[in-house]
């Protein structure tokens, strides 16, 4: 699972496995649940009970690990975490989602960035929330 968790390795996975003739996308169709890859694969694979997107993101509020960034700092990854919940957005900390919605109307995404401090700040964040969504709930 620590490897699931860079965003890169995300991407290289769903892209070897779409080499060998294994696309994600049927399986989710016929899995018929809004799953993240990971448990799509895992439960595909493993026949491991999945959790949804939206289980995983409510398992991270539920856990409150916003509460050490300030309002707008935690807005950010409040609408990050919507974002993963909603559409399975994957790479959460690439700085060009802060260009789109609903982010636009929140800032820039330098202005976004700057409230978590620096770049790496902004990146440990999500890295953190990433950490967050595949830790299971006690």
């Amino acid at each position: 699972m620590r490897r699931w968790r860079s965003a890169e390795r995300k991407q290289a996975i769903i892209e070897e496995l779409e080499s060998e003739g294994l696309p994600l996308e049927p399986l989710a169709e016929e899995v018929g649940k809004d799953l993240d890859p990971f448990d799509l694969i895992c439960h595909v694979a493993f026949d491991q009970p999945p959790l949804t997107r939206r289980e995983r993101a409510e398992n991270v509020r539920k856990r409150n690990v916003f509460t050490k960034y300030g309002p707008q700092a935690r807005a950010v990854l409040e609408a990050l975490l919507q974002k993963y919940q909603d559409q399975g957005v994957i790479n959460l900390d690439d700085p060009r989602v802060l260009q789109i919605s609903p982010f636009d109307t929140m800032g820039t995404p330098l202005q976004l960035i700057k409230e978590f401090g620096t770049r790496a700040d902004f990146e440990r964040a999500v890295h953190e929330m990433q950490t967050e969504l595949y830790t299971r709930a006690a």
